[in-house]
């Protein structure tokens, strides 16, 4: 059976839906093309490992995961026509889908696991293959419930911006012509501009303004920097989260970067010699980024957690709506009424997956050297952890494509140690329980997150859910197995964190480790909490909600550092510009111009993510240096800023011609 023929993605595909409307995926419900067939599994997971590898080796280097999917449904596109039969736009999908899954289990992985080696507890293999396993699988199971309420109730609500770039490469790739032309050209740009600013020293990646007196005054007084990640990626994906979402990410960066950080300053200014827990130095000789990392991301964690609870309530009706659904499906067949594009996995299966979840993680943690009764309180506080931040991860990842990963695990950290301590575990077996319990939750929310972008991809395209979340699993086994056994072999070879005297092994930096292995020590060795920073963190979060503004977005925006949530902006403004023009033309015109807008996006998108990636492999090779291109002006900062601003102004220039040039309009 060939590729069905496919068309564009109907005008709603990212409106909200009027009274009665239906939402017709690109690939109707009574057709039924191929999906999970051997070439669409065999290459997804020949991807995932091989991206997994890649991934938890650059991540261990420089704290950043590598971006998968979208490069993955680059390749898709290639690997289609490899074929006499051409794959078709669904099985694109599940090789995506599957491939995908690497980055979200490499987040669980480097983020926890290296803590065990850097504190010296040596894991064995198998241990640390469970950990991920148990918390992608859970990850997988508590999302399902949620499908129907993140992906088709709430059609148009969220601007899902990862999905979008996903999903016009795959529609746009298949239609070829002079889209596909304009999606390459952006990608080929995007991939280009990113590969040599975040791979080499040609010009700077932040920029920061300190070059200008004014700004260098203001932040010497007051510790007020404005910062600017001026690289491709994060200008589309500002531009498909749109006005609105972008403004109220960066609102919640200016609160914690231009309120909180200067009020901490202002009065740990007083104190010279007083280092105020949870920091570890005086504040009066803190930075604008140490004051925000000590004190002001806390904040941003209890107002994430906060507003992760509005979530789960919000989404209540529609989850126990479900369960109803399933419920029904299970009375009285499988199908129930129900369409095939609307048809998840049978919910006795995934209670059965649950159960089974729950046994042998409850088995793991009886081996770990507590009492019957700390492995029960872990397994609940996993359980519990796991399903709480399924839902605030596909809140986060359909807003902004940013999963707050490594701040929902810092407090399963400090929780989970506050808790156990209370049982009688410390020492270095407490240290591994809770990193072991961390393990399990970073994993389950990354690949939760990763697995909401993948259901919405299918359900824009037509995919089948069940379908979708089956071979999920496939992809968590494989990535899980290819990520433990990556950690254990770069773990022989290389120092993680910090050197120790008389090791000679290479330091692989290990960021986010290494401040969650500072964190369990420091609680298991019974440190006061910052109750009042996650109490304050609340506070925001539920003030936004009764001002009706998108609480999570705004909890988001106070932790990312400042520099990812500016140049989003200027993505939501070009948006919200090109979307005026576009109305004001109307018909056709404006309708191109919408359509070339989004594919530009996509591309910077999907251009960023492949250069990075290129850039994470370079760094494989032990010859790598980032000195082996370098501008002469890259090491005087004003110049080498205001180039960086110059190149960025070009791209957004680029955005706007290329979204005007067949809409109708005068580039103007």
């Amino acid at each position: 059976m060939d590729a069905p023929d496919t068309k564009s993605l109907p005008e709603n595909a990212y409106k909200p839906l009027a009274p009665g409307e239906v939402y017709a995926p690109l690939v109707p419900p009574q057709a039924s093309p191929p999906e999970a067939t051997s070439r669409a599994v065999g290459w997804g997971l020949l991807l995932c490992v091989v991206f997994t590898v890649a991934s938890a080796y650059s991540g261990l280097k420089v704290g950043q995961v590598m971006e998968s999917s979208i490069p993955i449904s680059i390749l898709a596109i290639g690997l289609a026509r490899a074929y006499k039969r051409r794959s078709s736009l669904l099985e694109n999908v599940i090789l995506t889908n599957i491939g995908g899954t690497s980055g979200g289990i490499v987040a669980g992985a480097i983020f926890t696991l290296p803590a065990l080696y850097i504190l010296n507890l040596d894991p064995h293999p198998v241990q640390t293959t469970f950990i991920l396993l148990a918390g992608g699988c859970l990850g997988v199971l508590f999302l399902i419930p949620l499908r129907r309420y993140f992906v088709r109730e709430m059609h148009g609500q969220f601007p899902y911006p990862e999905a979008t770039a996903i999903t016009e490469v795959l529609v746009t790739g298949e239609k070829g012509g002079s889209q596909a032309k304009l999606l390459l050209q952006a990608t080929a740009i995007a991939g280009v501009y990113d590969f040599f600013v975040t791979t080499f020293h040609v010009w700077t990646e932040t920029v920061n303004f300190q070059f200008l007196p004014v700004m260098r005054s203001i932040a010497d007084r007051a510790r007020m920097v404005v910062r600017f990640d001026a690289i491709s990626f994060i200008l589309g994906l500002g531009y498909v989260m749109g006005l609105r979402s972008s403004i109220i990410l960066c609102a919640g960066g200016v609160l914690s970067n231009f309120v909180l950080v200067p009020l901490v300053w202002m009065i740990g200014r007083n104190f010279p010699t007083l280092a105020v827990y949870p920091g570890t130095a005086p504040i009066a000789g803190m930075d604008a980024a140490t004051i925000f990392r000590s004190y002001v991301r806390f904040i941003g964690v209890g107002a994430i957690a906060t507003a992760g609870i509005f979530g789960i309530l919000k989404s209540l009706r529609i989850v126990i709506g479900s369960f109803a659904i399933a419920a029904r499906a299970f009375k009285h067949g499988e199908d129930a009424g129900l369409e095939r594009t609307d048809r998840d996995m049978p919910m006795t299966t995934i209670l059965i997956g649950v159960v089974i979840s729950t046994v042998a993680a409850g088995v793991f943690f009886n081996t770990l050297g507590s009492t019957v009764t700390a492995a029960l309180v872990g397994l609940l506080l996993t359980l519990v952890f796991s399903f709480f931040f399924a839902s605030v991860a596909a809140n986060a990842i359909a807003t902004t494509a940013r999963n707050p990963v490594s701040g929902m695990t810092m407090l399963t950290i400090i929780i989970s140690s506050v808790v156990l301590l209370r049982f009688g575990l410390s020492g270095t077996t407490g240290m591994f329980f809770v990193m072991a319990i961390a393990g399990m939750v970073c994993t389950a929310l990354s690949v939760s997150g990763q697995t909401i972008t993948d259901l919405k991809t299918g359900y824009w395209l037509g995919s089948t859910p069940a379908v979708q979340e089956r071979v999920k699993f496939l992809g968590v086994i494989a990535s899980a197995v290819a990520a433990a056994l990556t950690i254990v072999l770069l773990a022989k070879t290389f120092q993680f964190g910090e050197a120790a005297a008389g090791d000679a092994r290479v330091v692989l930096a290990s960021p986010q480790a290494s401040i969650m292995k500072a964190l369990v020590q420091g609680f298991m060795s019974q440190q006061p909490i910052a109750y009042i920073l996650f109490g304050a963190g609340a506070m925001v979060a539920l003030v936004m909600e009764m001002l009706g503004v998108p609480a999570l977005i705004f909890a988001l925006g106070m932790y990312l550092p400042l520099e990812l949530n500016t140049p989003a902006l200027v993505g939501g403004f070009l948006a919200h510009f090109l979307d005026k023009r576009a109305d004001a033309i109307g018909g056709e015109g404006g309708r191109s111009i919408r359509e070339r807008g989004v594919i530009i996006a996509s591309g910077l998108m999907a251009g960023g993510a492949l250069g990075g990636v290129l850039g994470a492999a370079l760094r494989l090779l032990p010859s790598f240096s980032e000195d082996a291109i370098r501008t002469p002006f890259y090491g005087d900062n004003p110049v080498s800023q205001i180039v960086s601003i110059v190149l960025f102004v070009g791209l957004c220039v680029y955005v706007w011609y290329g979204s005007l040039r067949r809409g109708g309009a005068p580039p103007a």
